[in-house]
């Protein structure tokens, strides 16, 4: 995609902005994980006045991958007890997803994901059990690696939201959107 992913358009507002309004009703704490053009991502969320929720947390190694800012992110909310972890390329999904998703807690899991038509997608909830996990893995590590490990509990969650597979990485996909 030859544009940058948290500003681009959709329906009147930037994907970012889409995301944080959607899920600030369902979240005690919002905290976005920021790297390449920072402060542009910054300004862009701050024009929704939603301060008192939001932090930005600026990761010094995103240019070695996603992963980093996963850790980077879980690095701050060690109180939590689950962290909704969001990709910005999913501006989709309907806001009354989230508050569906977060009924789906159990004590039983440490892992929750959504499912459709049995195939899996995003976002994921991650109990704080998992933090630990998260934060002492390799760099290079990804959530795959994570879920394959055996303290991971995972339940999955069959709904009827087919937003879970959005994954803009492309002009063509956009244009889908």
């Amino acid at each position: 995609m030859k544009m940058f992913k948290p500003l681009v358009d959709y329906k009147n507002k930037t994907f970012i902005q889409n995301i944080v309004l959607k899920i600030h009703s369902a979240c005690d704490r919002m905290i976005i994980v920021t790297g390449y053009r920072a402060n542009e991502v910054e300004e862009n969320v701050n024009e929704l006045n939603l301060h008192s929720k939001i932090e930005f947390i600026f990761n010094p190694d995103y240019e070695k991958g996603m992963f980093t800012s996963l850790q980077k992110g879980i690095s701050e909310v060690k109180t939590c007890d689950w962290i909704l972890y969001h990709f910005v390329d999913q501006p989709g999904l309907q806001e009354n997803f989230y508050p569906d998703l977060i009924k789906q807690t159990d004590s039983d899991y440490n892992w929750i994901q959504p499912v459709n038509k049995e195939q899996k997608g995003h976002p994921i909830l991650l109990s704080k059990e998992l933090i630990p996990l998260v934060l002492n893995a390799p760099i290079n590590s990804n959530l795959r690696d994570i879920s394959q490990n055996p303290k991971v509990k995972k339940k999955y969650w069959d709904c009827n939201y087919e937003e879970i597979f959005q994954d803009i990485d492309t002009d063509q996909d956009y244009r889908n959107l």
